[in-house]
């Protein structure tokens, strides 16, 4: 038998022996419960009799008082003597009401009795009060039969109360007494049960672990070849052997698995210092022209013989250049270091994106101009109003252009721009096309990592980072948009930007 199968049997034996104590123990309360309410029921029976004997007792002696005067003396009685006589009738009759209340089958035919007798003396003492004025009144108050016979009534039905009211007690208590004996015994039976169980079970259990802990101890000395074997338990323990011997198989893939992430973690080391190399090279590159130009127009200033402003101008508009180009890069680097550590902000204004998009694409004539490419614009004036970043907006479209414009030679660069609805929310799609030298798939699905060129020889071939699509990626995730790629080798590349007229609000890189 498995231990699971084990171990459920004597839950299932703990349990039915658990539940019958707790039925008893409430079996219990409730005969605790019931001799309490007969008790109360008994006293307030008793209380009640007393109570309305002593009434029809003060009642019966002012009557009797009231009939002496009324033939002795003449005496009337005024309003408020008849109110408070009637009152105080009224009050006895409730006090039988309730009573009457408390009165079980067994004792109703008292009560009626009782009722009855006690009805056909207050209403005769009723009748007395309000004809006791009356001089032609002839009153058989002074018979006593009538007031006799309803406390005798009175007096069997608190008897009979008071009777089975012990009954009823005597049975409660015999079964509280039976429900202790059961509830003591069961508990024992449970105690001792629950012992003998777990004895068995320790040694079952023991004798298992044993061969499970030999296990465990090889393959934590490193023996992943070592086999729990020949274990006769096929429930839960027989499963953990089987899980061991799994575990060893799982250990030595995990371990290829680490050498392979190793592997993967030294490319990446790799990739950076790629980055690294190609970094120092585009930093180089503006800062020689930068150094290099403002040596010679140093020379040239100390030279005694007249300054050719034209091409002092030259030189001094290829140092800006250059500047700027270097300041571009920093800001890159910068730019991805806030995104990484989550601190990039975006700073919310309201602008007209043609109107951005328009100084972005004049800013390009110049890189256009040199690789002989021409720009196609189309009609700004349907788009409506963008509340986000304008700087990052900028920056991701100088970003695709400049891409476009590396990349191809003598050809053309599409910009179309396009605005519809998304779940009721004004949506604005921007499309950067050119005729350039494309991607293959596997280029495609590493352009926008950051640190990665589609393939080691463009940075040869073309300069750059690989900075610049995964901050555009990461700047239209940020607005709440989203950056595609869709190219084929020779066919040039598609680049496609959705935004959200508006940004959301208080959103930071990495969040």
């Amino acid at each position: 038998m498995s231990l699971r199968r084990r171990l459920t049997l004597s839950l299932c034996t703990i349990l039915v022996l658990f539940s019958i104590n707790v039925g008893t123990h409430f079996w219990g309360s409730y005969a605790r419960q019931e001799s309490m309410l007969a008790y109360r029921s008994s006293v307030t029976a008793a209380q009640l009799s007393t109570d309305a004997a002593q009434l029809l007792e003060n009642q019966r002696q002012q009557i009797l008082v009231l009939e002496t005067l009324r033939e002795t003396t003449g005496d009337m009685l005024d309003a408020q003597e008849l109110a408070d006589a009637e009152a105080d009738i009224a009050s006895i009759e409730r006090k039988l009401e309730e009573l009457g209340a408390l009165t079980s089958e067994v004792t109703r035919p008292q009560y009626e009795r009782l009722q009855q007798a006690g009805r056909y003396l207050l209403d005769s003492w009723l009748a007395f009060y309000r004809n006791f004025n009356d001089p032609n009144f002839d009153s058989d108050i002074d018979d006593p039969l009538p007031f006799v016979e309803t406390l005798e009534h009175l007096r069997q039905l608190e008897q009979r109360q008071a009777f089975i009211a012990a009954q009823r007690s005597t049975i409660i208590d015999r079964t509280i007494a039976l429900t202790d004996r059961i509830t003591v015994i069961g508990f024992i039976a449970t105690i001792f049960l629950t012992a003998l169980l777990g004895f068995f079970l320790l040694r079952y259990t023991k004798r298992s672990l044993k061969r499970l802990k030999r296990g465990t101890e090889q393959i934590g000395m490193g023996d992943l070849d070592y086999r729990i074997a020949d274990f006769d338990d096929r429930g839960e323990l027989g499963d953990l052997a089987k899980a061991f011997n799994d575990m060893s198989d799982k250990l030595r893939r995990a371990i290829e698995d680490v050498r392979q992430a190793k592997d993967d973690a030294d490319d990446a080391n790799a990739a950076k210092s790629r980055f690294l190399a190609n970094v120092s090279h585009e930093l180089r590159t503006p800062l020689n022209a930068i150094i290099g130009y403002s040596e010679m127009l140093q020379d040239e200033l100390g030279d005694a013989g007249e300054i050719d402003r034209a091409q002092f101008q030259s030189d001094l508009d290829k140092i800006v250049r250059s500047g700027r180009q270097l300041l571009a890069l920093i800001n890159d680097i910068l730019d991805l270091s806030k995104i990484e550590t989550g601190k990039m902000t975006l700073h919310l204004e309201t602008f007209a994106a043609g109107d951005i998009l328009q100084q972005v694409c004049d800013a390009m004539i110049p890189l256009l101009r040199e690789r002989e490419n021409r720009l196609h614009l189309p009609d700004w004036s349907g788009l409506p109003p963008m509340h986000a970043d304008a700087t990052r907006f900028r920056q991701i479209f100088l970003n695709l252009l400049s891409n476009a414009c590396k990349f191809t030679r003598d050809g053309d660069i599409y910009l179309e721009a396009s605005h519809f609805q998304r779940a009721g929310e004004p949506w604005l799609q921007f499309i950067v096309r050119d005729t350039g030298i494309g991607m293959d798939a596997a280029q495609q699905a590493r352009i926008f990592d950051a640190f990665v060129q589609a393939e080691d020889a463009i940075s040869a071939n073309y300069g750059g980072t690989g900075l610049g699509l995964a901050i555009c990626r990461e700047y239209c995730e940020l607005m709440g948009g989203h950056i595609t790629v869709a190219s084929a080798p020779g066919a040039g590349a598609t680049f496609t930007v959705e935004l959200p007229a508006t940004a959301p609000v208080s959103v930071h890189a990495g969040a």
